[in-house]
């Protein structure tokens, strides 16, 4: 029997969802927006992050993951978010919602200093322990992604596939973007090799995810 590449992570079992609903659900607090090197907070914590190209979902599932309407801004421009956005969560973790890339509404200048921002940030950051990147399920893995995703593998920065906005597709719909998806990850040696399938709207791998952000270590 040949073992599926890149299976999607397994449902955690009751006392890995309560530590994961403890610590997403319990002290979190917007600590600072970082718009250059010599602005990140100290290294002194567990670090995640998440990134994903312009209007992913990505503040929609920062609020769902924390129990929170609005920790992170929602926004329907494309490009709207435009700094490392820092967040405490206890006193044990940073959770840190990244730019959003590709086709964003600004001037080249401001997209280029993102791009090195993040560039920087992704290299040299000691303790960063995950990448989560966004990726709409309704559209799959696009050559936006792919820089992304080839950035992390040169920074050796270990990142897990997360699909959003999985409410909006049937299930053979599902299985189609899935299949792309294991292809495109087939070559990227950073990738983590679960896929998180999630809904923000439904709470679909919510508890997955929390509780794979409480395991790292």
């Amino acid at each position: 029997m040949t073992t599926l590449a890149f299976p999607e992570a397994q449902n955690p079992d009751a006392f890995a969802e309560d530590a994961g609903r403890k610590l997403l659900t319990g002290q979190v607090e917007f600590l600072k927006g970082v718009v250059a090197m010599d602005g990140l907070p100290p290294a002194d914590r567990l670090e995640v992050c998440f990134a994903g190209r312009s209007n992913v979902g990505k503040s929609s599932l920062i609020n769902a993951l924390t129990g929170r309407r609005a920790i992170a801004r929602t926004s329907n421009t494309p490009g709207r978010t435009q700094e490392i956005n820092y967040f405490t969560v206890g006193e044990s973790h940073y959770l840190v919602d990244l730019p959003g890339y590709g086709f964003a509404k600004a001037p080249v200048p401001v997209v280029e200093k993102w791009q090195r921002l993040l560039k920087s940030y992704l290299a040299g950051r000691a303790t960063l322990r995950r990448a989560f990147v966004l990726v709409d399920m309704r559209h799959g893995i696009k050559d936006v992604d792919r820089e992304i995703l080839k950035l992390l593998d040169q920074s050796a920065v270990t990142f897990q596939l997360v699909l959003t906005k999985a409410d909006k597709l049937g299930a053979a719909e599902q299985a189609r973007t899935l299949a792309q998806v294991r292809s495109a990850l087939a070559k990227h040696p950073a990738a983590y090799p679960e896929l998180v399938v999630t809904s923000s709207e439904k709470g679909v791998g919510i508890p997955t995810l929390r509780a794979i952000i409480a395991g790292l270590t």
